[in-house]
C-alpha cells in the first residue's frame, strides 16, 4: 500500500491505521523522503510503500504443499537410486573422507562475523570521538555570520540585523531581523520553517551543530503561547494517560511535538491529521 503525508512520522501513522495494525508491525519502504524546499518552493511530502508484516508471508495451502511435498519425494528417490547404481563404490570412499568444505565454510563465516563485529565497534568509536571534539567556536561563529550575511544579501529581503552566537556546546543561536522580518517569517511560519531547514542542513553537515533560529522574537513567542497552552494537555496526560492537542497550524506542530516528546520520554508523541487540521497526540506506545 502506497502512502503519501507531509512527513514520515504522519506515513507511518496513516499506514498502520489504514492496515489496522500497530506501527511495530509493518514492513515499511521509504520511496521518498520529505522535503520543506527552499523559501516554500520545491516541497515534497513523504512517500512509503506499507504491509503489514503478518499477511506478507502467507503459507500455502496444505493440499498444495503436500503435492510438491510428494512430488519432491519422488523425484528424489529417483535420482538417489540412478546415483546408486552408477557410484555407489565413490560414495563409499567419500562417507570416509572428512568434510572439509564444511569446515572451511564455519571458519569463514565465523571470521567474517568477527570483523563485522570489529568493524561496528570502530565506527561506533569514531562518531563518539568525533561528537566529543571539542568545536572552535570563536573560529566559526564568524565564519557562520559571513555566510548568511552572503545568502541574504543575494535574497531580497531587507535584513539589518544578523547575529551569530553560541547557544550549548552543540547549538548555535542565530537572530535576524529587518523591515522585512515579518515577510521572512511568512503566513503560518512556512518562510521560517524553510529558511531553519536550510541553515541547519547546511551547519549540521559542515560543522555537526544545530541551531536555534529566532527572526524578530517570533520563536520566543510562539513558544511562550505553547507553554500556556500545553499546561493543561500536561495535566490531563498526566491523569488521564492521554491526551490530544486543539488544530495547531505551523511553527506551532514541531514546537508542541519538541515539548511534549521532552516533558513525557516514555510515550508516544505524534502528528494526526485530519483534513486541513493537523493534531499532537499523547498516548502509550502500541506493545506487540
Amino acid at each position: 500500500m502506497r502512502i503519501e503525508a507531509q512527513n514520515l512520522q504522519e506515513a507511518f501513522q496513516k499506514a498502520a491505521e489504514k492496515l489496522n495494525c500497530s506501527v511495530t508491525e509493518l514492513d515499511i519502504k521509504v520511496i521518498q523522503h520529505p522535503s520543506n524546499g527552499f523559501l516554500g518552493f520545491f516541497k515534497k511530502n513523504a512517500i512509503i510503500e506499507a504491509n503489514n508484516e503478518k499477511t506478507i508471508n502467507i503459507p500455502k495451502p496444505k493440499n498444495e504443499q503436500k503435492d510438491s511435498n510428494e512430488k519432491n519425494k519422488k523425484r528424489n528417490k529417483n535420482k538417489k537410486n540412478q546415483n546408486d547404481k552408477k557410484s555407489e563404490p565413490t560414495n563409499i570412499e567419500k562417507q570416509n573422507e572428512p568434510k572439509q568444505d564444511y569446515i572451511i565454510k564455519r571458519l569463514d563465516k565465523e571470521e567474517n562475523n568477527k570483523k563485522k563485529q570489529e568493524k561496528t565497534q570502530n565506527q561506533a568509536e569514531s562518531k563518539q570521538n568525533k561528537s566529543q571534539q571539542n568545536i572552535d567556536f570563536d573560529k566559526i561563529l564568524p565564519e557562520i555570520k559571513a555566510g548568511l550575511v552572503k545568502l541574504f544579501a543575494s535574497s531580497f529581503f531587507k535584513i539589518d540585523k544578523i547575529e551569530v552566537s553560541k547557544y550549548s556546546d552543540d547549538c548555535v543561536l542565530i537572530e535576524l531581523d529587518g523591515e522585512d522580518a515579518a515577510l521572512l517569517i511568512g503566513k503560518e511560519g512556512y518562510r521560517y520553517k524553510a529558511i531553519s531547514y536550510l541553515i541547519h542542513n547546511w551547519l549540521n553537515l559542515k560543522y555537526n551543530l544545530s541551531i536555534r533560529l529566532e527572526i524578530a522574537e517570533f520563536l520566543k513567542n510562539q513558544e511562550n503561547t505553547m507553554d500556556q497552552y500545553l499546561s493543561n494537555i500536561i495535566q490531563r496526560v498526566q491523569t488521564n494517560g492521554k491526551a490530544q492537542t486543539k488544530p495547531l497550524d505551523g511553527v506551532l506542530v514541531k514546537i508542541a511535538v519538541s515539548k511534549l516528546r521532552e516533558k513525557f520520554p516514555d510515550k508516544y508523541v505524534g502528528i494526526k491529521t485530519n483534513g486541513n487540521d493537523k493534531f499532537v497526540i499523547v498516548n502509550d506506545f502500541i506493545k506487540k
